[in-house]
């Protein structure tokens, strides 16, 4: 189930942005983007995430930034020193009469400059886990917005299924009696003398391929525990998945056995439905 969540904060010298999104996947898949000065937090914001979002393929991204009164930057001693003494040694052997502003060269290289990084204190440590909680939060409610949409399209398509399955239920009647005068007409064409107790014992052996009742039984059996799925506790997207599959058998089953174009309309109308079930299961966690 996608997700986005978003909270700030303005810590002792920093100011602090938490974002936290989630887009659909099977299993937990979580990449973290984290300030330098919290890269030491890994792997419990990454365990955090794995009890609070439970499955999807999961951004974290924690940004520190510096205000603009802040020093960002500072120079390497070290750095300037020995890149000073390499070219005041260098000038002197090529051109020891040129007057150059070696110092204001080494300044100007990008590789004596070093990030400011400081340690957050506990008072930040305390803010940023409140930061967390509220992107949290925030991510939380807005599952749970896309969560009442997606459980209201789901019934939608099993309210579809259901009347459906009413609708095979009425095409149904009478459907056998029709395939039994059909085939009795066809043999009385042919002009053949046959055993009629041994027509009658294949009649019916033939005419129980074509019996529905069992598949229309499981059918509703399945919408009915698909219906008490949806409505129970959270984490049942897999078997919601299961029970689709096995919502599909018997649709296939029907299909295959009906041999009635009317019920052969409402079995594909059934397997649309069906198909866009499958589909948003793989957004419930």
């Amino acid at each position: 189930m996608t997700g986005f969540g978003r909270a700030e904060a303005a810590l002792s010298d920093r100011g602090l942005v938490v974002e936290i999104r989630a887009l659909n996947s099977k299993q937990f898949d979580a990449q973290l983007r984290l300030a330098p000065a919290l890269r030491s937090m890994e792997p419990q914001l990454r365990q955090w995430l794995a009890d609070n979002v439970v499955r999807g393929k999961v951004e974290l991204h924690v940004h520190l930034e510096a205000r603009p009164d802040a020093t960002r930057q500072v120079f390497d001693e070290g750095a300037v020193k020995a890149h000073y003494q390499q070219l005041k040694a260098l000038a002197a052997s090529v051109a020891p009469d040129h007057g150059t502003d070696l110092l204001g060269m080494v300044l100007r290289m990008p590789e004596v400059l070093l990030p400011v990084e400081r340690e957050l204190n506990k008072a930040d440590e305390e803010l940023l886990n409140t930061t967390l909680s509220a992107a949290m939060k925030a991510f939380q409610e807005f599952r749970e917005v896309e969560g009442a949409r997606l459980q209201a399209d789901l019934k939608g398509c099993l309210d579809r299924l259901e009347r459906g399955t009413d609708e095979v239920e009425r095409s149904d009647q009478g459907r056998v009696d029709k395939v039994r005068e059909r085939l009795k007409g066809k043999l009385s064409e042919l002009a053949v003398e046959v055993d009629a107790d041994r027509f009658e014992q294949e009649l019916v052996y033939y005419l129980e391929k074509f019996d529905l009742n069992e598949e229309k039984v499981r059918l509703r059996s399945h919408c009915q525990h698909f219906q008490e799925t949806l409505a129970g506790s959270v984490g049942q997207g897999r078997k919601l998945g299961f029970i689709a599959q096995e919502m599909g058998r018997e649709i296939n089953t029907i299909g295959s056995k009906a041999n009635d174009a009317g019920i052969q309309q409402v079995v594909v109308r059934m397997k649309d439905d069906l198909e866009k079930i499958k589909e948003q299961v793989l957004n419930i966690l």
